[in-house]
């Protein structure tokens, strides 16, 4: 909101800031630039002349709303026209873009510039189970700003990784299971997955049409309640956010740790000054999921894939594949480009499923969904709007030779939201050895603002920004 004011009180232009924004992304995130983060992984062409555009509107009193002129980076699994679109696969390259998906004409026709494309983790990190998170063929590796040899988590690693640099104000994430949820953490920013079906999904590269959501990252949660705003078409969500958590009862889910002491001891310590604020707590132990849980989340994202993302390739038109079965004898034919460091089993398996009308789906949903709200979301905020848990250790080190999350260490805190389609959102709660971790508020559908409201007063409570503790370092690789 900061270059919205600037914006407003004519300290700047539209015009300006984009160019900024592109000589800085020129300057230290494009392959050949000082430090190549790789987190943009394309900028659009019509960027300066949409900016010129917004300038020429203020200046005749034609802002179209609060955001109007302030530049956004759109993830690269959602279609905006002049974009790839390639969920960062060269499968998709040079298939255009027919039309915008329906999020980003709300974003143009709230008069936000679209900048460029993020980079992420190929097909939204549903293709091997030794993926490292923000690779793609078309992109690269994503780097972590705080240290470079560290992880940007995944999916949505470049929109994280690109906020923390200080690329754009603002982007979009999308997240099946954690994928906004990992890289706000693990890059100290902003992020909320709104409630399945609260932001239209169309025209974004599917996993799981029960499970999939757009949503709103940025390095402030007024920020992210300005855009939630946009994306939602408007609500009150922004003068909710400002009367911060008052009347919201919050529980801690005190079994949800992420079994990293440095990272759970700081999440404790956040809850202590929540406390000593005055704020309503009490304590819940949420249900875990186990190995059953796990199979069944898999065997449904794996079906609905299955069917939706031959529907979407279908539909997208251009050469190249038009269903899953010829997307992976694409990536055969060009392994050398598509899987140089890992394979596409999940891929295999979810042809193999059959899809919804496969014998194992409907079953391993109705078991899921009766999991997470029966058993752990319904009881776990029976008497309280939300609950809250650390989410993810620091940054991992990436490794593309053994793949995988490595050292990783996450609550499973993502888990029983995801599966039920109920929104999270994610604030910076501090570092730990210069290293961003995240906490994360969970809700029912349609209390995404008193989420964000409780990010909030976390958020002023900790005063992470102000006192520059959420300032990246671009540490190079180093031992340890």
């Amino acid at each position: 909101m900061e270059l919205a004011e600037a914006l407003a009180s004519n300290e700047t232009t539209s015009c300006e800031i984009v160019t900024a924004l592109m000589e800085r992304i020129a300057e230290i995130d494009a392959p050949g630039s000082e430090i190549e983060l790789r987190s943009v992984l394309t900028l659009a062409p019509d960027a300066i002349t949409s900016a010129k555009r917004c300038d020429e509107e203020r200046f005749q009193g034609l802002l179209r709303s609060a955001l109007h002129g302030v530049p956004i980076l759109v993830k690269d699994n959602i279609e905006a026209v002049g974009l790839p679109g390639s969920a960062g696969s060269t499968a998709l390259l040079g298939r255009p873009v027919p039309h915008d998906a329906p999020l980003v004409s709300r974003l143009r026709d709230a008069g936000l510039v679209v900048l460029g494309a993020t980079n992420l983790s190929q097909w939204a990190n549903m293709r091997s189970p030794f993926s490292t998170s923000g690779w793609s063929a078309v992109g690269g590796l994503t780097l972590n700003p705080y240290r470079l040899d560290r992880c940007a988590g995944g999916s949505s690693a470049g929109s994280g990784a690109a906020l923390a640099a200080r690329l754009a104000p603002l982007a979009i994430g999308t997240e099946t299971d954690g994928s906004i949820t990992c890289p706000a953490s693990l890059n100290g920013v902003v992020g909320i997955k709104p409630a399945v079906g609260t932001v239209p999904g169309e025209g974004i590269v599917p996993i799981s049409s029960s499970q999939d959501s757009a949503g709103p990252m940025a390095r402030t949660v007024r920020d992210v309640a300005a855009l939630y705003g946009v994306l939602t078409g408007g609500g009150d969500t922004e003068e909710r956010v400002s009367r911060g958590t008052d009347g919201a009862r919050i529980a801690v889910a005190t079994n949800m740790t992420t079994g990293h002491p440095a990272t759970d001891r700081l999440f404790l310590d956040a809850v202590g000054k929540a406390r000593g604020a005055g704020w309503s707590t009490s304590e819940v132990s949420v249900h875990e999921a186990d190995a059953s849980v796990d199979a069944d989340e898999l065997t449904v994202l794996l079906s609905e894939m299955c069917d939706d993302l031959s529907a979407f390739l279908n539909r997208r038109g251009g050469e190249g594949p038009a269903t899953l079965a010829q997307c992976i004898d694409f990536e055969n034919q060009h392994r050398d480009v598509e899987l140089p460091f890992f394979g596409h089993e999940f891929f295999d398996q979810s042809l193999a499923s059959g899809g919804r009308a496969g014998e194992k789906y409907h079953d391993a949903r109705a078991r899921n969904v009766a999991w997470a709200v029966d058993e752990c979301l319904s009881p776990a905020l029976r008497d309280v709007d939300c609950y809250i848990a650390p989410c993810y250790s620091p940054a991992w080190k990436n490794d593309l030779i053994l793949g995988g999350s490595g050292s990783a260490r996450w609550s499973q805190v993502t888990q029983a939201p995801a599966i039920a389609g109920w929104p999270i959102a994610t604030v910076p709660m501090g570092v730990v050895d210069g290293l961003p971790v995240g906490l994360s508020i969970v809700g029912r559908p349609g209390s995404e603002a008193t989420l964000l409201a409780v990010a909030a007063g976390f958020e002023g409570l900790l005063d992470l920004e102000r006192s520059d503790t959420l300032m990246p370092t671009f540490i190079r690789p180093q031992n340890g």
